[in-house]
């Protein structure tokens, strides 16, 4: 007697810098869920958040999809106030959910916490690996616990901007260099990042990201290729092959990210062998620093020259657009996209309290 099909609450959108990139993700991953035996395995409905932190149910969700932009507050009905009032029909009948959210309210533990009180598994990292991977500050101090090792960087408060920025500029000054890269703690897709090549810039970059974030993070700027991996599991973490970002642009920002031609990938980079292994291991490595599990991307910088390898960061629900770097290595890995996507429902019913194994990794 054939299963009934699971119920998927695909939720998407968010109060968050990344609310447009969240949307995209969305279709790529709802027309997986709807591609080959998937369409049997799994009844999807899908839920939007808009801008303002209110949620929405199929019609305006499916509207929005279709539309490929986010749905402005008046198009939704009269404005109340921000923030959760409940979930709209059918949200209480999902078994397990797919939160395609990036960045803060979403990526950061926030709804992650809900689900874990609503006992009703859902893929990605839990609280702690959402929060700690979300968070730059809290990431790089886990990862240096770990031994695990990074560029030079400094945390700095707002406040300290505000309060004596000449004597912030000198401490950055002595301690990096320049040029210097400056990034609010917890947003992601490189909203709110700049470089900076002189007192000036650094300046202006820091308050750039002081006005997104009270937590910001500078660090040392080097010469180096960027490479990536992508970890998939739950019980046990496997590694993707390697890949390389390569862009046409002083540096990999937002606009280089998101838009065609401007940046490309090589999947697998042309790495040797023994750097691609200590990048694979690493990037499990990495993810037990933090508590991450069900998927995540690790991004590298690789010095050619020297052999050097600093882990950059780790992004707890990496974005799934048909630009991004984590459906394109697992791919590359052997795992096509429905049947990621797929892995990534399953590890979620296994367990609500997933737990680690020393890692797989997959060439």
């Amino acid at each position: 007697m054939p299963h009934s099909p699971v119920c998927v609450g695909l939720v998407f959108g968010g109060a968050s810098g990344e609310h447009a990139v969240s949307i995209r993700s969305a279709a790529t991953v709802l027309g997986a869920l709807r591609q080959g035996a998937n369409a049997e395995r799994y009844l999807v409905r899908c839920f939007y958040i808009d801008q303002l932190g209110r949620w929405w149910g199929e019609p305006e969700a499916q509207a929005v999809l279709q539309a490929g932009t986010p749905a402005r507050p008046e198009e939704l009905g009269a404005v109340s106030r921000p923030g959760f009032q409940g979930f709209p029909a059918g949200a209480l009948d999902v078994e397990v959910w797919l939160p395609v959210l990036h960045g803060p309210n979403g990526e950061d533990g926030t709804i992650q916490g809900l689900f874990t009180l609503m006992q009703v598994p859902f893929v990605g990292s839990g609280v702690l690996g959402s929060a700690v991977g979300m968070d730059k500050q809290a990431m790089k101090a886990a990862f240096a616990a770990a031994g695990l090792p990074q560029v030079p960087y400094v945390c700095v408060q707002a406040a300290e901007l505000a309060a004596a920025p000449e004597a912030l500029l000198d401490r950055l000054e002595a301690r990096l260099g320049f040029p210097c890269f400056v990034k609010p703690a917890n947003l992601g897709s490189s909203v709110g990042i700049s470089k900076a090549s002189d007192r000036d810039t650094l300046l202006q970059g820091l308050r750039t990201a002081a006005a997104l974030d009270p937590r910001l993070v500078v660090e040392q700027g080097v010469q180096a290729r960027e490479l990536e991996c992508a970890v998939l599991g739950t019980r046990e973490l496997r590694a993707s092959v390697v890949g390389e970002i390569r862009f046409d642009a002083d540096w990999y920002d937002y606009d280089t990210k998101y838009s065609d031609g401007l940046s490309h990938t090589v999947i697998p980079a042309q790495v040797p062998g023994d750097v691609a292994e200590r990048v694979r291991r690493m990037a499990i490595e990495a993810c037990h620093a933090v508590a991450a599990s069900g998927l995540s991307r690790v991004d590298f910088f690789y010095e050619e020259a020297t052999g050097a390898l600093w882990l950059n960061e780790i992004n707890t629900f990496p974005g799934f657009t048909s630009l991004s770097m984590y459906p394109m290595l697992w791919q590359a890995s052997g795992l096509e996209l429905p049947d990621l996507v797929h892995e990534l429902v399953r590890g979620a019913r296994e367990s609500l309290a997933p737990h680690h194994s020393p890692g797989e990794i997959h060439p």
